[in-house]
């Protein structure tokens, strides 16, 4: 806006002095010529008394002289009454165009060599036609012309650089407040609640202003009100979770009823986890801080210690690999836990009793890989799989699973890929990004890390044995 603000000012001014500019320059460039000849006129008419009254050549000469320049003055006194005709001073117009001076008896003026002349007829007292020529020359018709165009071209160059200065200030004022607009809207888009727009600058951005902070606030009210209504519902599972844990404790000893009892503690922590984040929840984002994150070898063995008693009691072999040494990745430890439950989860509700199982993980340079695999049936549509909300079909299914794995992945600029297991099943890969450097990646970056997924993927597809 601000650069189409000056480009149209600056060729309006422009056609402006051009306008006026062209037209003035002609005129002073006639009026030097004006000037010449009148000059010229007034050395003419000097001269002509004296021819009224003699024509004898040495007074004439004297005359020329004192009217001016006599190489730029002559005089034309045609024979008559037995006297031969007098020429004094330089002669530069065509004998015929005296002649037609003479015979027409008005002034006339003719192109010469280096310039015009001024032919003006003079009666004489025997009533012949006398000429005198006045030469003007070409530097003298157009003498202060150059000068003159220069100060109007300098008159219009600063006009046009003043125009576009202040058409340049004045758009700078109509394009900071859309700017500010522009940046406000993109920290609302980034989570950042706060991101309110100054009311300043013309009447149309200031109105778009007011409406996008008021839009903000309903959306602040309106996130507000939804952590309001999670807390709410959350807080409403306590009672049936009290029942429920009533219940286990009556269930005395044995595996199933120590499980039971841990899954009802897991699940009201869960609640407990759930109401204090819908509540605490901060209108503005923010970035992990230095330090941020787990251990996901500690996270994947304290998960596949819950789900390997389940296993037992289903027949299902399973097998752990890489998660003897500490690997830290800028992943929450409670998400992480709720990735890996809800594949696992998966696992065992998707795939009939004795299907096998593996978790593996390993530690790039730049990057985790957490492997998922079964000896299943396997997913008929990967893509369908991923899609949140879209489950598999079955009972219970939502399809939120994949989608929490989906958005743990990508919060750290990493990515989920479903694909077929060295075990004959399903293998759910997750790729966590240590550094997050390739969030937005280029051709060149994406290369670079299929490359990278090729080298540590190759690791895993090696056959493994299970216990």
């Amino acid at each position: 806006m601000r650069w189409a603000l000056v480009k149209v000012c600056l060729a309006v001014t422009a056609m402006v002095v051009v306008a006026f500019a062209v037209p003035l320059g002609l005129v002073i460039k006639e009026m030097a010529r004006d000037r010449a000849f009148s000059n010229a006129e007034r050395q003419a008419a000097a001269v002509a008394p004296a021819l009224s009254i003699t024509t004898e050549r040495d007074q004439l000469e004297r005359v020329v002289a004192s009217a001016g320049s006599d190489s730029g003055m002559a005089v034309h006194i045609p024979a008559a009454a037995g006297q031969p005709a007098v020429d004094i001073g330089r002669q530069r117009a065509a004998r015929e165009d005296i002649a037609t001076v003479r015979k027409l008896g008005r002034a006339s003026t003719t192109a010469v060599s280096g310039g015009s002349t001024l032919l003006q007829p003079v009666a004489l007292s025997t009533g012949a036609i006398a000429v005198v020529e006045v030469y003007v020359p070409e530097s003298e018709v157009s003498n202060g012309v150059a000068t003159a165009w220069a100060v109007l071209a300098g008159v219009g160059i600063a006009l046009i650089v003043g125009s576009v200065a202040v058409a340049d200030r004045l758009g700078v004022r109509m394009v900071q407040p859309a700017q500010k607009l522009v940046e406000s809207a993109h920290e609302l888009g980034e989570g950042k609640l706060g991101a309110r727009v100054p009311e300043e600058g013309p009447t149309e951005l200031r109105l778009a202003a007011v409406a996008f902070n008021s839009m903000a606030d309903q959306v602040v009210q309106l996130l507000a009100n939804e952590r309001e209504l999670a807390a709410d519902l959350s807080h409403r599972l306590r009672t049936p979770l009290t029942v429920l844990r009533l219940n286990a404790a009556s269930l005395g000893d044995g595996p199933a009823a120590e499980q039971t009892r841990a899954a009802v503690a897991q699940l009201e922590r869960e609640v407990d986890t759930i109401i204090r984040t819908a509540r605490d929840a901060k209108p503005q984002t923010a970035a992990a801080g230095p330090g941020a994150g787990c251990d996901a070898a500690e996270v994947v063995r304290e998960r596949m210690a819950f789900w390997s008693a389940l296993a037992e009691d289903e027949g299902r072999k399973w097998r752990m690999a890489g998660a003897d040494r500490p690997v830290r990745i800028p992943v929450a430890r409670a998400d992480l836990a709720a990735a890996l439950d809800a594949l696992l989860g998966n696992v065992f509700r998707h795939t009939a009793e004795g299907t096998a199982f593996a978790v593996d993980l390993h530690n790039g340079e730049d990057a985790v890989i957490v492997l998922v695999s079964d000896a299943g049936p396997g997913i008929l549509d990967p893509e369908a799989a991923m899609a949140r909300g879209q489950g598999s079909g079955s009972d219970g299914s939502t399809g939120l699973g994949l989608d929490i794995v989906r958005r743990l992945a990508e919060s750290t600029g990493g990515d989920v890929r479903i694909g077929a297991s060295v075990l004959g099943g399903t293998e759910v890969r997750i790729w966590i990004q240590l550094d997050g450097r390739e969030r937005t990646p280029g051709r060149g970056h994406r290369s670079v890390r299929r490359r990278r997924q090729k080298k540590l993927v190759s690791t895993f597809n090696r056959p493994r044995s299970l216990p």
